[in-house]
């Protein structure tokens, strides 16, 4: 039989049992190479090939975080110490920090007051373990599965491939011997019928192909718009930077309200135009100061944001669209941004669900029907509404459905019928039923995630270990 070039080679390093990458870094060869021409090898009975997986442990974002700037629960024990109150306590501290020092031992709660259990904590186990791993030392296994359970870890494996050489020797070479191919020479000269051709092992093992997917939350997406459109819905589109104009005052939001305070909204450089419509601008300002009081401000409607829900898109369309008496039905899936800390529920960028229905015809049971109907194509069989308050709306509600899995109720979004003061200076209609919906919430619930920015991270391992979402 015939050895190739390469073959060759592999074979003259391989004088015990190697690893692939061992081999690459003496032979200069890529992996790949060595790989594949070891399959060969070993159909020819020259090596033996075994993969061996082996578990690796890796940080997360948090728990370098934590390594860095010290862990929530210890930041609560320093604060305790300092005769602290728990409003004293940053998110992060309140949600994750409190409950495992108290947990620890380390502190307790009387009357809202932090109180220290113990004079100091010294080198907190978590800490210690953590570091241990950075540093690639074992781990025990209860205390690898705690770190697990807090997100602070990532497990993957690593599956490494070892050649062997076997007591077979190669054979002698002859004069053409077993090829892999044939060529077009050899078909033309008819020396293709001196020749034998080596059998392929179609059981030899092969990487796995990833092909390209949509992401779950691009899924969810497609979903949620299929079913809207099979209820008859059109979809709704409008940039993500707005006036002040159409994300607050169009939705009869006083200039001075606390959603438009800093806090709670990206404001942006320069200015937004308002519309060329006039009358339009005059009659939000009269319902503003109507209703509101005081001096509705141009320069304030002007000021650029970044869209805080996509209520601003469905004034839009009132105005520009529903003019008509024609029924219209309309929803819109896209990008909000809220100037809030970032934590395992919450994130200052996130996709809401919004949908309008325009029809003099409509009534609150209408709205309590559609939002039934779209859970319940969804996924969610119980679905529970319960009396809220948004600026906007009257009646207002919120929607909460029952999640089996943690048998509890889990709000998912709010809606009601836009106020006269909305819908009337905008398209001249009343009533008009509203909706906005959380998209990244009902996703946690179906895929079982408990950290909503699991779904933005860069690992490309959680990605693949996600099911494609369903389709009907």
């Amino acid at each position: 039989m015939m050895l190739h070039q390469i073959e060759s080679k592999i074979l003259a390093y391989l004088d015990k049992r190697k690893s692939v990458s061992q081999l690459a870094a003496e032979t200069g060869l890529p992996e790949d190479s060595i790989f594949s021409f070891g399959q060969s090898l070993k159909e020819k009975g020259l090596v033996s090939i075994s993969v061996e997986p082996k578990e690796q442990l890796t940080l997360t974002t948090d728990a370098k975080r934590f390594l860095s700037e010290g862990f929530p629960e210890e930041k609560v024990f320093a604060k305790a110490k300092q005769k602290a109150s728990v409003s004293d306590l940053s998110e992060e501290e309140k949600s994750i920090g409190l409950p495992w020092a108290i947990k620890n031992g380390w502190v307790e709660v009387r009357q809202q007051l932090l109180f220290p259990k113990a004079e100091n904590i010294g080198q907190y186990s978590q800490r210690v373990l953590l570091q241990a791993i950075a540093e690639g030392k074992p781990a025990d296994a209860s205390q690898k599965q705690l770190l697990l359970k807090r997100k602070l870890l990532e497990v993957s494996v690593l599956k490494t491939v070892f050649l062997e050489p076997t007591a077979a020797k190669p054979p002698q070479d002859s004069s053409l011997g077993q090829i892999n191919a044939l060529s077009r020479e050899m078909l033309i000269s008819g020396s293709w019928q001196k020749v034998s051709l080596r059998p392929y092992d179609v059981d030899a093992p092969v990487e796995i192909p990833h092909p390209a997917s949509r992401h779950i939350i691009s899924q969810l997406r497609k979903k949620i718009s299929m079913i809207f459109a099979q209820m008859g819905f059109e979809e709704m589109q409008g940039p993500e930077i707005q006036s002040s104009f159409w994300n607050f005052d169009a939705l009869f939001q006083p200039q001075d309200h606390p959603a438009r305070d800093l806090a709670d909204t990206f404001y942006l450089k320069g200015s937004q135009p308002l519309p060329s419509d006039e009358q339009l601008i005059q009659r939000v300002k009269k319902v503003h100061e109507r209703y509101w009081g005081g001096v509705w401000k141009r320069e304030l409607a002007c000021r650029p944001v970044l869209r805080t829900h996509t209520t601003a898109v469905s004034a839009s369309y009132l105005y520009h669209h529903c003019q008509n008496s024609q029924p219209k039905k309309y929803f819109c899936i896209g990008k909000v941004f809220r100037n809030e800390a970032t934590d395992y529920k919450h994130l200052a960028e996130f996709f809401q669900v919004e949908g309008i229905v325009v029809w003099e015809g409509a009534n609150f049971r209408h709205l309590l029907g559609c939002l039934k109907e779209f859970y319940r194509r969804l996924g969610f069989e119980k679905i529970r509404f319960q009396p809220s308050y948004f600026p906007y709306t009257e009646p207002s509600l919120e929607i909460a459905v029952y999640f089996e899995k943690k048998e509890q109720w889990i709000e998912l979004g709010g809606a009601g019928i836009f106020r006269p003061e909305v819908s009337i200076p905008l398209c001249n209609r009343y009533p008009v039923l509203a909706w906005g919906l959380s998209l990244e919430r009902p996703l946690m619930l179906l895929y079982d995630i408990d950290d909503i920015r699991d779904f933005y991270k860069s690992s490309i391992r959680w990605l693949r270990s996600r099911r494609i979402y369903a389709q009907d």
